[in-house]
C-alpha cells in the first residue's frame, strides 16, 4: 500500500528535489562570487578591507544556518519584501560565501609568491597579475576542498522547509501527513534521493578536479 502511495507521490518528491537543487545552485553561485571577492580582498586588499572581510566571515560562520533562515525570513522581510525562496538563497548563500572565502583564500596562498613578483616585474599591474596569473591556478586548486562545501550546502537546503520553501523534506512531510504514518519509509526514500545527488555531484567534481589538476601539485588522483 505504502509503495503504491510512494509511486503515486513520486512526481511531488521529484518536484521537491528540483526545488532543492535549484536552491543549491542559487546559493552556491552567490557564495562563489562573493566568496571570491572576499578572499581576494583578504589576501591582497588594504588592511581596512581585510578587517571588514574577516568580520563578515566570522559572523556568518558563527551563526547556525537555521537561525540565519529565520532571521532573514521573519526579520529582514519586515523592511524588504521577499519570498521564502529568496530569503533562503540570501541566508544560506551569504553563509556559504563565508565558508567559500576560506577555501579560495587557501588556494590563493598556495600559489607561489614568486609568480606574482615575476608578473609585476614584467610590467603587469596587481589587478592583472591576480586575474591572469594567480586566479586561474587558485580556482583549479580549490575544486577539491569545494566538494565539501557542495555536500554541506546540499544538506543545508533541507533546513529551508522551516520558512515554507516546498523542497524535498517538506514534500515528504506532506506525504506523511496524507498517509498518516510511514515515516521510516518516506524519509528513507528522501535520504536515498539526497545521497544519490550528493554522490553524483562529488563524482562530477572529482572528475573535474583530476582533469584540471596543475602539473607538479598533489591532487586526489595521486592518493
Amino acid at each position: 500500500m505504502i509503495f503504491e502511495t510512494l509511486i503515486s507521490q513520486m512526481p511531488y518528491l521529484a518536484h521537491g528535489l528540483a526545488v532543492a537543487i535549484g536552491l543549491l545552485v542559487c546559493l552556491l553561485s552567490l557564495g562563489l562570487v562573493l566568496g571570491l571577492i572576499l578572499a581576494t580582498l583578504e589576501v591582497y586588499g588594504h588592511w581596512s578591507l581585510r578587517l571588514a572581510c574577516v568580520a563578515f566571515e566570522r559572523v556568518f560562520r558563527g551563526i547556525p544556518a537555521i537561525v540565519l533562515l529565520l532571521l532573514f525570513y521573519y526579520g529582514v522581510t519586515d523592511y524588504i519584501e521577499m519570498g521564502s525562496f529568496t530569503a533562503a538563497v540570501l541566508a544560506l548563500g551569504l553563509r556559504s560565501a563565508a565558508y567559500q572565502s576560506q577555501i579560495f583564500r587557501g588556494a590563493f596562498l598556495s600559489v607561489p609568491k614568486g609568480q606574482m613578483m615575476a608578473a609585476r616585474a614584467m610590467g603587469m599591474n596587481k589587478l592583472l597579475a591576480i586575474r591572469d596569473i594567480v586566479l586561474p591556478q587558485a580556482l583549479r586548486m580549490s575544486i577539491g576542498p569545494w566538494t565539501n562545501e557542495f555536500s554541506s550546502e546540499l544538506k543545508a537546503t533541507s533546513l529551508a522547509y522551516v520558512i515554507g520553501v516546498v523542497e524535498l523534506t517538506r514534500q515528504a512531510k506532506y506525504i506523511i501527513s496524507n498517509t498518516q504514518g510511514n515515516i521510516l519509509i518516506v524519509f528513507g526514500v528522501v535520504a536515498l534521493m539526497y545521497f544519490v545527488v550528493n554522490r553524483a555531484g562529488n563524482w562530477a567534481l572529482y572528475r573535474l578536479e583530476n582533469r584540471l589538476a596543475l602539473p607538479g601539485f598533489e591532487h586526489r588522483g595521486d592518493a
